[in-house]
Parts: C-alpha cells; structure tokens; sequence
C-alpha cells in the first residue's frame, strides 16, 4: 500500500467537489472498500450513488437457504448498511443483478446493457469519478467490476475519471497510479455498517461465507488509486 503521506486528500482541488458513484461488485464491498469514501462525499453532497454488479447469491448454497431469500436479505442489508454509512438520506442503492460468481463477458449483450446502463446514469447523475475495485482483485467478480467500470469511461461522453479501491487485493503500483486519501471516519462508523451485512458475518443463513475476523478491522481512512496519465 502506498505511504499515506504521498496521498492527495479528495477534499482538495481538483477533486473537492467532484461527483463520486461508487461501484461495488458485492453487497459488503462497498463497507469493506469505500465506506469511508461513501460518507465523506455524501456528507460534502458530492454523493451520486451506490451500484451493486452482483445479486450476492454465491455467498450460500442453495441447499442451505432458497436463493430468492439470500438475494432479497443481502439486498436489504445493503440498503441498511448505506444508510448508516451516510447518516442522511442517500438514493437507494441500485442491484444490476449479474450472478454472483458467474461474471458476463465483456462484449457480451448483458456486459453490453450494463455498460450502457452505466454509461446513462452517469449522465443523468452528473458523475465525475466512478469508484470501483483494483483490477488485480482475486475474485473474479472483483476484476470484471473494474472491467465494466473502463468500458463505461471509454463510451462516455461525459469525461470520467475511475478511482480504484482495494478490498481483497493489493494496491496498484505508484509508478502507474496516483493515490487519494479520504477524511477518517467516526470511530466505529464503519464497523456499524458492516454489521448490516448479518449473513456475510454470522450464521443467520447457515453455514455460508464468512468474512474472516481480520477483515473486520478495517481503517477509519480509505486509500483510492488513479490511473497516471
């Protein structure tokens, strides 16, 4: 990770009033990756919105609960867990549904109406920067996340800047990116949000995923990584 001290605070020029949507590729990513990001610009009013790649579905077996039930709970705890993350009234996340673990294919017809679904709301909402996972993430939802993200600033007429965050990888090099630095958190503001996400934490599903107990402590900062040009 890159040393805080060479990281541009976003509350300062260029970025300071910059419109952030925040792409995350499951629900609980974007406490893990972004929660400080999320309620620094939503408190700046600099926030467009949360998007959700995935329905949340691979975390259980369907065996263990109905998978219509596990898609409508991780929703539910998305939606509480933006809701603490930005202590006011935030647009309601948006789910593009993709299979949890099953990525589309870039080029493909839903790769391709996502991209343009993308590419309209950052229109209407007036984004600048959109927020996604590093391209080096392991979990292949992670990396197609980051995918879809530089398809959508490649077809955009507006211009986008992409702002990476890290939730299971590694950071990107500084010699090819540029680092950002949010404002800390509340103490235990983040926590609190990830403890919306009860099935990805606790045995309330079954005996799906859980997050291990050294992701549970996160930063009050989150680090963001530009492209250099």
């Amino acid at each position: 990770m890159m040393h805080l001290g060479s990281a541009v605070p976003i509350e300062k020029p260029p970025w300071r009033r910059r419109r952030w949507l925040i792409l995350a590729p499951h629900p609980d990513d974007e406490t893990l990756g972004a929660g400080a990001l999320i309620a620094q610009v939503a408190a700046a009013g600099c926030f467009a919105g949360l998007i959700f790649l995935t329905d949340g579905s691979g975390s259980h077996g369907a065996d263990e609960v109905d998978p219509a039930r596990l898609i409508a709970t991780r929703k539910r705890e998305a939606r509480r867990a933006l809701q603490r993350l930005s202590s006011k009234m935030s647009p309601s996340p948006i789910f593009l549904g993709w299979k949890d673990a099953f990525p589309e294919i870039a080029g493909g017809a839903a790769f391709e109406r996502s991209c343009h679904r993308l590419v309209a709301l950052c229109a209407r909402l007036r984004v600048d920067v959109l927020a996604t996972t590093t391209s080096n993430e392991p979990h292949c939802d992670h990396a197609v996340a980051n995918e879809l993200a530089n398809t959508v600033q490649t077809i955009s007429k507006r211009p986008l800047a992409i702002a990476e965050y890290v939730v299971w990888g590694t950071a990107p090099s500084p010699s090819t990116h540029l680092s950002l630095i949010t404002a800390p958190m509340l103490p235990g503001r983040r926590r609190h949000a990830l403890a919306a996400h009860r099935s990805q934490l606790t045995a309330s599903l079954g005996a799906g995923f859980r997050l291990p107990k050294d992701k549970r402590s996160m930063a009050d900062r989150d680090l963001l990584y530009v492209r250099r040009r």
